[in-house]
C-alpha cells in the first residue's frame, strides 16, 4: 500500500510513535528530498536504512504510475519535507495513480502547518478554506485575491518570506486595510511568532523584513465589508490584467454584492472617462 506520513514541521518531538515505527520498518521511502529524510532518520535515532527514492514536483508525473504499481507488492512510505504529503507538497499524483490502480492508501496523521496556524491565529475556526501559495506574478496574485474578496470563511495561505510584504499589501488592497489577519512564523520552532493585526498594519510590519516559514491566516468577509473604493480598485486591477471593464465589473460585483453598473461607472470615472452605458 501507499502510506502517507506526516513529519514534524519544526519541533522533532512532534514525531509520533507511529511515524518512528514506520520509519524503523520501511523498506522503501518516496520522499520530497532524500537528504532531508536521511537527516530525519538520524535525528530520530532510527537505525533502519531503507531504500530512498525522490518524489518531488519535477518528477511526480513520471514516477507516480511506476511507484503505484510497485506499491501493489510492497509498502511505500511517502514523506514530504515537513507536514502532510499532498498538502501543498508532492504526493497527490501518486495517490491518484494508486487509486486508479486499486492500490490501498492509508495515512499516519501528524503535524500540519495549516491547522496549527488556524488554531493560534485567533480568528474563527468553524469554517475555513486553505488557499496554499498565491501566484508569484503581482497581476495574477491580485486577481486571485480579488476573487476571494467576499469569501466568508477564514482563509489560510502559505507564503515565502521574500514575498510576504508584497502579498500583505495586495491583500489589504483586495480585502480592506482593517481586515483582521495573523502572520504565523516558524511554528513549533524556537523562534515561533504570531503577529495579529489588520492587513495594512501587518504589511507595514513585514516591510522591515521577515524570515522563516510563513503561514498567513485572514478573517473572512462580512456583509458589505468591501467598500466601493476598494471594489473599484479591484475592478481596475482586473482591467490592468487584461480583462474587459464590463467583465471585471461583473466579476467584482458578484464577489462583493455591489451593483455591476455602479462599479462600471465608478471605474470609468476613476479613469477619467465619461460615463456611458455598459
Amino acid at each position: 500500500m501507499i502510506i502517507l506520513a506526516a513529519t514534524p514541521i519544526g519541533n522533532l518531538r512532534d514525531a509520533s510513535p507511529r511515524l518512528v515505527d514506520a520509519l524503523e520498518s520501511a523498506t522503501l521511502i518516496a520522499s520530497e528530498d532524500t537528504r532531508t529524510t536521511q537527516r530525519l532518520l538520524h535525528a530520530l535515532g532510527v537505525a533502519n536504512r531503507p531504500r530512498l527514492v525522490a518524489l518531488h514536483d519535477h518528477n511526480e508525473k513520471q514516477r507516480a504510475g511506476e511507484l503505484a504499481e510497485r506499491a501493489a507488492a510492497e509498502d511505500i512510505l511517502v514523506l514530504s519535507d515537513a507536514g502532510m504529503p499532498t498538502v501543498s507538497d508532492p504526493g497527490y499524483g501518486l495517490v491518484a495513480a494508486a487509486v486508479a490502480q486499486g492500490v490501498a492508501v492509508t495515512v499516519i496523521p501528524g503535524p500540519s502547518a495549516v491547522v496549527t496556524a488556524l488554531a493560534v491565529a485567533g480568528l474563527p475556526t468553524d469554517r475555513f478554506t486553505f488557499e496554499g501559495f498565491l501566484p508569484r506574478k503581482p497581476g495574477e496574485r491580485r486577481s486571485a485575491l480579488g476573487a476571494l474578496a467576499s469569501e466568508p470563511r477564514t482563509m489560510v495561505f502559505f507564503e515565502a518570506p521574500s514575498r510576504l510584504a508584497a502579498t500583505l499589501h495586495d491583500m489589504a488592497g483586495a480585502f480592506g486595510d482593517d481586515r483582521p489577519a495573523a502572520v504565523c512564523r516558524e511554528l513549533t520552532k524556537l523562534h515561533e511568532e504570531v503577529v495579529r493585526d489588520g492587513l495594512a498594519a501587518l504589511a507595514v510590519w513585514a516591510d522591515q523584513g521577515v524570515r522563516g516559514e510563513i503561514v498567513v491566516v485572514v478573517g473572512g468577509a462580512t456583509a458589505r465589508s468591501v467598500s466601493e473604493e476598494d471594489a473599484v480598485a479591484q475592478v481596475l486591477a482586473l482591467v490592468g490584467d487584461g480583462i474587459r471593464l464590463k467583465d471585471a465589473a461583473a466579476e467584482v460585483a458578484g464577489q462583493t454584492g455591489r451593483r455591476s453598473r455602479d462599479l462600471y461607472q465608478a471605474a470609468l470615472a476613476a479613469r477619467g472617462a465619461p460615463a456611458v452605458s455598459p
